[in-house]
């Protein structure tokens, strides 16, 4: 007997009987069931779809498939931005009663073929290739390389409605019949196909198709964007499925990495946030900083910022020599640095004649020669010649005059003071910025040049986990000296440990370079932000993208972009902690909001401290 029945009766003709009711009772019918909550507000079931609450749903299912399917068919019906269930349903076939029903379907399409021939008509092709088909399905099911299945395939779309439904039954269908797969609507049968494809497991269409294994493994298990590891860092968001792009660039065949992005996109905010995560790894940071956009970040991480300009306290000799290393000769390094030093020059004079060429390279020579360093000496604690030594050098030599007055400005003129010096910069810490925003943009090019050529002969002497960031690099693009040299750290980075990531907004200066394509090739990450119209046919042939991925790019957000990580891609958005977000921020606004919040609680602690000390004062005077 029910609560209610016991308060009213059967029909309710009796007074209630309160005193045979359990406390218990009353309680538990008071309760609600889970299927209470869960349960829609109304539910209606029409031939063709279900009402359930606000939602409408319909229901399909899978009733053809081509002679061959392809690996990765269904990927894109997973990956639609919709709102969809899936069920796939595989019951196993036992192989001795399909061996026998193949060998009636053998003799039945063969006794077709000997029918056509016998009556003199024209041999059918469908037959002959349906004949093969058996006859080699047949023997490898013989041979257990293969088995056979009954598949259904279902699929329930929602929408809101019936025009949304329209259109995303529309895009199934046209996805799926473009690959010569064709479904139907469950009419009538909107009950059995719901459910079908909720998560009971209950085939209740029974909609079948025969398949074998090939096949069948193409379908599942699903093949999706995704693109995560069990190490690494958080790059983003896969924008397919809100699943994380987790990734190690130290695990890739080399580390480095190129990003695309036009301005205002993105592309430093990404770049410092992956800076931020990679310093938690025990992973040291070196970034060469155009537009003084570091300068917080290295505050707040602990790590150093140098200012390199014109009236720097901080000075590059590029007369410098590394440490050889311990497969190195010192023959080979002093060779190796004599060379660069010929590009330097050659980008400082704006070019040099092959003569001219000849008398530098043999200027250097003679210029190490003098403080005693050779192919056969110890260089290791001899202090290196400057720029003024060169020089010297230069106009005592035949020819070298002319070459030593175009010089002079860089030893005795307005520009003596950055590279005329010893070197005093100091990168043994964990986060190193060079700043170079006020440098002079006609020496830019020269200032990254020896920063970078700094660094890679300070990362030779130690092998350790590092990260080289050049941001704005199509700097170093604009003279063919800079770019080779850039090209040479990416080549050969790997060998010590390091990572080169490669940011760029001038995406047309960097690919006109002989050796920008190069640098991407040997860039195991890509990474493309938003693009503007005017480079988005360059970036799409370069980087094979299909005309979705390019309208992708051109309507991306800010932060939002495709990531590449060697043969696999996915749409990807940055998402950053508030914490990081507060420390990584270029956003102007964001960025005077900060120093206007410092600088309140710089005057609160001021006021503080003046309140305390008057505090202090008065009570002196009062013991007193």
């Amino acid at each position: 007997m029910s609560i209610l029945d016991k308060l009213f009766g059967k029909g309710g003709a009796k007074k209630p009987d309160i005193s045979s009711i359990l406390p218990q009772e009353i309680f538990e019918a008071g309760l609600l069931e889970l299927k209470d909550i869960i349960a829609p507000s109304a539910l209606k079931i029409t031939p063709k779809e279900i009402n359930l609450g606000e939602k409408i749903l319909r229901s399909f299912f899978v009733i053809s498939y081509p002679r061959f399917l392809s690996e990765g068919w269904f990927s894109p019906i997973i990956n639609m931005d919709k709102v969809f269930d899936i069920s796939i349903f595989i019951h196993p076939i036992e192989t001795s009663r399909v061996l026998r029903q193949f060998q009636r379907k053998v003799a039945e399409v063969q006794s077709q073929i000997h029918s056509r021939e016998e009556k003199g008509l024209v041999r059918d092709p469908m037959l002959d290739v349906a004949y093969q088909d058996l006859e080699n399905l047949r023997d490898q099911l013989q041979q257990a390389q293969e088995k056979l299945f009954d598949v259904g395939l279902y699929i329930t779309i929602y929408g809101d409605s019936d025009s949304e439904l329209d259109k995303a039954e529309s895009e199934i269908k046209s996805i799926l019949e473009a690959k010569l797969i064709y479904v139907k609507p469950a009419l009538f049968q909107q009950e059995q196909g719901y459910k079908s494809t909720l998560p009971l497991g209950n085939d209740l269409l029974e909609v079948h198709s025969k398949l074998n294994s090939s096949p069948l493994s193409s379908l599942f298990p699903f093949t999706s964007f995704d693109l995560t590891s069990d190490k690494g860092i958080l790059y983003g968001i896969n924008r397919h499925n809100s699943s994380l792009v987790l990734f190690d660039r130290f695990s890739l065949e080399n580390y480095n990495s190129i990003m695309f992005a036009k301005s205002g996109a993105g592309k430093s905010y990404a770049t410092k946030l992956e800076i931020l995560r990679t310093l938690m790894f025990d992973t040291e940071v070196i970034v060469i900083d155009p537009e003084r956009e570091y300068e917080y970040m290295a505050e707040a991480t602990g790590g150093r910022y140098f200012k390199i300009s014109l009236n720097s306290e901080h000075h590059i000799n590029p007369f410098d020599l590394p440490v050889p290393g311990p497969d190195e000769s010192a023959a080979n390094v002093l060779r190796s640095n004599i060379i660069n030093l010929v590009g330097l020059f050659r980008l400082m004079m704006g070019g040099l004649s092959a003569e001219e060429d000849a008398i530098i390279d043999r200027a250097i020579t003679e210029t190490y020669a003098l403080k005693d360093i050779t192919v056969e000496s110890d260089f290791r604690t001899i202090e290196p010649p400057l720029m003024s030594d060169f020089e010297m050098v230069l106009i005592g030599m035949e020819g070298g005059e002319s070459l030593a007055q175009r010089l002079s400005k860089y030893t005795k003129g307005t520009w003596s003071g950055f590279i005329n010096r010893p070197s005093n910069v100091d990168i043994n810490r964990k986060f190193v910025v060079f700043s170079l925003r006020d440098m002079e943009d006609e020496l830019k090019p020269i200032a990254m040049y020896i920063v970078t050529h700094y660094i890679w002969n300070a990362i030779r002497k130690e092998l350790k986990k590092r990260l080289l960031v050049i941001d704005e690099a199509w700097w170093m693009m604009k003279s063919e000296d800079t770019a080779s040299f850039l090209m040479g750290l990416v080549k050969r980075g790997r060998k010590y440990f390091l990572g080169v990531a490669t940011i760029t907004q001038d995406v047309g200066d960097f690919l006109k370079s002989p050796y920008g394509l190069p640098i991407i090739t040997n860039s195991s990450i890509q990474i493309l932000l938003k693009q503007s119209p005017t480079t988005i046919g360059e970036l799409q042939k370069t980087f094979n993208l299909t005309d979705e991925e390019k309208y992708l790019l051109l309507e991306s957000d800010r932060g939002e972009g495709i990531f590449f990580a060697g043969l696999k891609h996915v749409a990807i958005k940055n998402i950053a902690s508030y914490t990081e977000d507060q420390i990584i921020t270029s956003d102007p606004s964001q960025v005077l909001a900060i120093k206007k919040a410092k600088q309140d609680a710089m005057e609160d602690k001021e006021v503080a401290l003046k309140a305390a000390s008057a505090e202090l004062k008065e009570a002196e005077t009062t013991n007193t």
